[in-house]
């Protein structure tokens, strides 16, 4: 009896020690990913305590929508890809200002200047993230070759070509735990949910309300709001 019990208490650790929450199985071609954000570098702009804290990704066949939100004031950024419909917007809401970006397909979407030059290098490695078997590749960035940052990422989630227009457009798998430069700032991101659920089609369609703004303009928002 006090194996069993202690075998009992065992397993109920094991289970809420893991972080990760999966709804829906593997293979699944419509749903939510939730991710953990964890911030280093310069961040001046805002205090941390208003930064987005969690990136929601919705996803349904080719369509993709990254949503980060701060707690206060409904800020964000969002970026969305169409590619039926040719949509492949980035936008920016902080306090009343509300604009967007349309991108070109194949265009990186704005913001992501300081990881241009990235290089991606495949291993051999694998795990399992989040319940699901994922692959390994390493990153570099011109400003130091010899940093390295680790990248994980799965086949076992269906949707078609997730970083069309990221700069991880090399990666030919959903990202389960990577990283983006913006500015001077860090931005890395661990999956922590997986959900099987049904996405109503407009949630990928052209936001209203928010005014059409250049490259550079969405550019400055961003840094304004994320670096310094």
């Amino acid at each position: 009896m006090r194996f069993n019990h202690v075998l009992l208490i065992a397993v109920i650790f094991a289970v809420t020690c893991n972080s990760c929450l999966i709804k829906g199985g593997k293979h699944i071609k419509e749903g939510e990913i939730h991710y953990n954000i964890e911030y280093s570098g310069a961040i001046l702009a805002l205090p941390k305590e208003i930064l987005p804290r969690n990136l929601i990704v919705s996803f349904k066949d080719d369509k993709i929508l990254f949503e980060m939100f701060s707690p206060i004031g409904n800020s964000g950024i969002l970026n969305l890809s169409n590619p039926k419909k040719d949509i492949y917007d980035t936008y920016f809401s902080l306090l009343t200002l509300r604009y967007y970006y349309a991108a070109s397909r194949g265009e990186v979407f704005p913001g992501f200047e300081a990881m241009a030059g990235m290089e991606v290098r495949k291993t051999e490695k694998t795990a399992v993230l989040c319940g699901f078997n994922c692959k390994h590749a390493e990153v570099t960035f011109p400003s130091d070759r010899a940093k390295i940052y680790d990248v994980w990422y799965t086949n076992e989630i269906n949707v078609r070509n997730p970083n069309v227009c990221s700069p991880y457009y090399e990666i030919d798998g959903v990202l389960m735990s990577f990283l983006f430069l913006i500015g001077h700032s860090e931005l890395h991101f661990d999956a922590e949910s997986v959900y099987k659920k049904e996405i109503p089609d407009e949630t990928f369609e052209r936001r209203e309300k928010f005014k059409k703004a250049s490259r550079e303009e969405i550019i400055k928002f961003i840094d304004k709001m994320l670096a310094f």
